[in-house]
């Protein structure tokens, strides 16, 4: 594919073994944070880009459908060897992420600013995914140069703590949003008012996803407080929930979407996340089924600006 893509996603393609809190296991699933935004981004005619590391292990089928979709995989490499792999063990208060000791190592599998595409620096928005905070420090420091005008955005590996928040003041001098769920913070203050306190002047949406509660998004240099409910038909499996919403919403932000048309485009892609394990609920979902629970759920949104912003 020729076309830059709209929004880049640099991140990790993870072999996934997930066991929910009730016992119930599926194994070796296609995953990783780049997956479910993708998928979830594509829903809304929003051209993806991915920038990440493939192992030999990784299932091809998944390469294949985000292909399908039209999402560009020219910034993967591929690895002769098996790739990252984690166990996603859901407990009761949150959800805990342990990479198989057998593979490479997080940051073995997380990309560089060498595999990101030249031509891709003038997307208009560029992701990080969960990964490590060196890594990702060391990635918003290099879009931040190679791809000044694009809106950057991060989702946090490591934990958001008292005890590191002067590690995490670096990289969010460098982003423009901030996307964190409740697994990712452990903060003795408000999350807003620490967050704030350490990001930096260009930090501008602080979006805290609080899975079934919805969440809050705060711009902070438009003083604005959205709140968010979450909607969903059915619950089977949350994984990749909180990176389809973060998909859903930059495929509306960077089409010049409004906030309420973002978030809504968020939970809309998030419910498809749930219906399924894994990446199922995300590969079954249309751009049409998309459109047709958007109008259902959001009745009040103008008409004339939903056709605007997600007509593929």
């Amino acid at each position: 594919m020729n076309t830059t893509p709209d929004l880049v996603l640099m991140g990790n393609l993870l072999v996934d073994d997930i066991v929910l809190t009730d016992g119930r296991t599926l194994l070796g699933e296609p995953g990783g944070a780049v997956l479910h935004t993708a998928l979830a981004a594509s829903l809304w005619g929003c051209r993806v880009g991915i920038v990440s590391i493939a192992g030999s292990d990784y299932p091809s089928f998944a390469l294949d459908e985000l292909s399908r979709r039209g999402v560009d995989l020219a910034g993967i490499r591929h690895l002769n060897r098996p790739g990252g792999r984690a166990w996603l063990l859901h407990e009761p208060s949150a959800r805990r992420v342990i990479h198989h000791l057998d593979c490479p190592s997080h940051a073995d599998i997380s990309p560089l600013m060498t595999d990101l595409p030249v031509a891709w620096q003038s997307a208009r928005g560029i992701h990080l995914a969960p990964m490590p905070l060196d890594r990702q420090l060391q990635l918003a420091r290099g879009v931040t140069i190679a791809a000044p005008a694009s809106f950057i955005s991060l989702d946090p590996f490591d934990l958001i703590c008292d005890e590191a928040a002067a590690r995490w003041q670096a990289p969010l001098a460098h982003v423009d949003a901030l996307f964190a769920g409740t697994d990712d913070l452990r903060l003795s203050q408000d999350p807003a008012t620490a967050i704030t306190a350490i990001a930096g002047d260009r930090l501008r949406l602080l979006v805290l996803k609080q899975a079934e509660r919805g969440g809050s998004l705060l711009d902070l240099h438009g003083d604005t407080n959205c709140r968010w409910e979450a909607r969903v038909n059915r619950v089977m499996d949350v994984t990749g929930a909180g990176d389809a919403f973060a998909g859903g919403f930059l495929a509306g932000w960077l089409a010049g979407a409004d906030l309420p048309v973002s978030l809504a485009q968020g939970v809309v892609a998030a419910s498809f996340a749930v219906e399924d394990w894994g990446s199922r609920g995300l590969g079954q979902a249309t751009p049409s089924r998309a459109r047709e629970r958007l109008r259902h759920w959001f009745p009040e949104l103008a008409p004339s600006s939903l056709e605007r912003q997600i007509t593929p």
